[in-house]
């Protein structure tokens, strides 16, 4: 996606979640885990801000994390404004945090977990695009495997494959749509993992966007080794796959 015609203005911020406490990973802070020769945290930072749709990112963490996370940010003299937040209980009050800090000027926010580094910087831009259109758009693939439906421990139903999307981040909305929809779920005393929920819950339909699946979410530590082998071959083949 390009964006180079001389009246564009970056208009998007970047609220990283990074607030998680791994329960998943054995003790290991993924998001300042080493992947590769740097930690985690840095790919996604470098990848948002060489966009050119991004005008400033929101880091939502853990408190007892922010010298850390100041440490690293500091010391790779980023091109965009960085904010650090303290996160929430659950996730849907880690980026309410998250939205607390964003500049009067963004309007639109790409929600991204920082335990997905591996992100494209071009379907980014891509699905930042189709945010501007549609208000509400999500990163996914094609599902590669027949999903069971499974009850009791039996299968009681088998989806249709070619409607099936494993969804990733960044998940961008406009900014009113969003903040309108976290009001609604807060009165209704809702609470979702998965922001897109919170659009759709408004009866607003979110467009899926077609990534990568490189753009995979370290969730437990076996996932760190898959995580490697895609570094390696970004280095390896940049033209194939960035």
């Amino acid at each position: 996606m390009n964006n180079h015609h001389p009246d564009f203005i970056p208009d998007t911020a970047v609220l990283l979640v990074c607030a998680g406490n791994a329960t998943r990973m054995r003790g290991i802070h993924k998001i300042l885990h080493p992947l590769g020769d740097a930690p985690v945290l840095e790919h996604s930072l470098r990848t948002f801000c060489n966009c050119e749709s991004v005008t400033e990112l929101v880091v939502v963490c853990r408190k007892q994390d922010f010298d850390e996370f100041s440490d690293i940010i500091s010391r790779l003299s980023l091109t965009r404004p960085i904010t650090l937040v303290e996160g929430g209980e659950t996730r849907q009050q880690s980026v309410r945090n998250g939205f607390s800090a964003l500049s009067p000027q963004v309007q639109y926010v790409a929600v991204h977990d920082g335990a997905r580094p591996l992100v494209r910087k071009s379907d980014v831009e891509q699905v930042i695009a189709d945010a501007r259109i549609f208000g509400a758009a999500t990163l996914g693939v094609p599902a590669k495997d027949t999903i069971k439906v499974v009850h009791d421990g039996f299968i009681t139903d088998t989806p249709d494959r070619a409607t099936l999307f494993l969804t990733q981040t960044p998940q961008v909305f406009r900014r009113s749509l969003y903040e309108q929809a976290s009001e609604h779920a807060r009165t209704l005393g809702q609470d979702f993992t998965d922001d897109c929920q919170l659009i759709e819950a408004l009866g607003v339909h979110v467009k899926m966007t077609i990534g990568s699946y490189y753009n995979i979410k370290l969730t437990t530590p076996e996932d760190f080794a898959i995580a490697e082998a895609l570094l390696n071959s970004i280095r390896n083949h940049p033209t194939e796959v960035f």
